[in-house]
């Protein structure tokens, strides 16, 4: 065999490099190393202790915090009103960021994010989310004694939950809501009252379901025997921003009104088997939520006979309660003599809990009797899913 000088030359050098190429290791690394593998690691992990570990698999990031509305009140470390957003997370030599929260956690739903490099990004582990008006969260239940009103139990019988579209004809639009029937309807024919149930100026349609829990919480107290079955409609509490009505002036915004009493409630009417009539016929909404009710159902007792007010009150603005009184007199007049039930929550810690002496005097001055329940707590949905489910077994429909 004759070998030349330029094949010897070759071999002589992919021998020399053999033995490097061969000592070549790859980092270790928390991606997943095949197609379709799944990352090796638990991103919630709630500890015996009841502390719960966050975990997001990020190699190339330079800062990851967990951030949280939900979790500032009871995680002081970076979670503290005046410090730096988020917890902090640290890095180990495979690229997966931790951080385990200073205090236990009470059982319950939780939104959350990761931030990475001062970016929002929901858990890319996370399998339940929630919508807000803008941009999506990651949420994540833990499971305890506490959390059990709001929880899925295998053994209670379940409703469903259906998204509605419908042409509004006073925004000119396609608007969208979602509807809750109680277990039984799909398969009977019986007639339902309704709850018109109403979310906050950060959040969307779905949001009473994807966080609020709005669906397990009816289905618990039904199953309890502690509320009659009843249908929920929860609308998007936003409308098509125009220049004369910013977001600060949702008091002042009719839009939202005008859709629910002339295009959602004769829609809801057409389409399911309720109870058309105001006796049948209730509304609550938390924050913005809030002042929808008190703006479109405390002034319309023909519409509605009872109402829950969550997180909400007059006197956000100088001139607020003297502006609607002097609108809706006669209509408050109405209401004191008719409406059946005025249930109206605040937590001692909501930044809105100014708005709570002067709403108090409104409806003191009219004479509208009203439940009031002061808690512990913040403008969080861990007070608005307790408020639902001490409202609605006082809503007492009767025949």
């Amino acid at each position: 065999m004759i070998v030349t000088r330029a094949a010897l030359g070759t071999s002589l050098l992919l021998a020399s490099a053999a033995p490097a190429y061969a000592q070549d290791t790859p980092a270790p690394s928390c991606l997943p190393q095949a197609a379709f593998a799944i990352p090796e690691y638990t991103s919630v992990e709630q500890l015996p202790d009841g502390r719960v570990t966050f975990r997001l698999c990020a190699p190339e990031a330079d800062d990851v915090r967990v951030t949280s509305n939900d979790l500032d009140p009871w995680v002081p470390a970076g979670f503290a009103p005046g410090t730096e957003r988020g917890l902090a997370m640290t890095k180990d030599a495979t690229g997966l960021w931790s951080a385990t929260t200073a205090l236990p956690v009470p059982a319950d739903n939780y939104r959350y994010n990761f931030q990475i490099d001062g970016v929002k990004v929901p858990d890319p582990m996370a399998t339940t989310f929630s919508r807000e008006r803008v941009g999506v969260n990651s949420t994540v239940d833990l499971p305890g004694e506490a959390g059990a009103f709001q929880a899925w139990h295998a053994d209670v019988p379940h409703g469903t939950v259906t998204r509605v579209d419908y042409w509004s004809e006073p925004l000119g639009v396609r608007r969208g809501a979602y509807v809750y029937t109680p277990p039984g309807y799909m398969n009977g024919t019986d007639r339902y009252p309704v709850l018109y149930l109403v979310h906050g100026a950060g959040d969307s349609a779905d949001s009473w379901t994807q966080v609020g829990h709005a669906n397990t919480i009816i289905d618990n107290l039904i199953a309890a025997g502690r509320a009659q079955p009843m249908i929920v409609v929860m609308p998007f509490g936003h409308t098509p921003q125009r220049a004369d009505a910013p977001l600060a002036g949702l008091l002042a915004n009719g839009d939202f009104g005008a859709d629910l009493h002339q295009a959602l409630i004769p829609q809801i009417d057409g389409q399911f088997r309720t109870i058309a009539d105001a006796d049948h016929r209730a509304m609550a909404g938390l924050s913005m939520g809030g002042a929808h009710t008190i703006r479109f159902g405390l002034t319309r007792p023909d519409v509605f006979s009872r109402l829950g007010i969550f997180s909400m009150g007059l006197g956000m603005q100088p001139g607020d309660v003297p502006d609607y009184v002097a609108a809706n007199d006669a209509a408050l007049r109405r209401s004191a003599q008719e409406l059946d039930l005025v249930y109206y929550a605040m937590g001692k810690d909501d930044f809105l809990y100014g708005t709570v002496a002067p709403t108090r005097e409104m409806l003191d001055r009219y004479g509208i009797a009203y439940h009031y329940n002061e808690t512990d707590g913040g403008h969080t949905w861990i007070n608005w899913r307790r408020y639902l489910a001490d409202f609605v077994p006082r809503l007492n429909w009767g025949d």
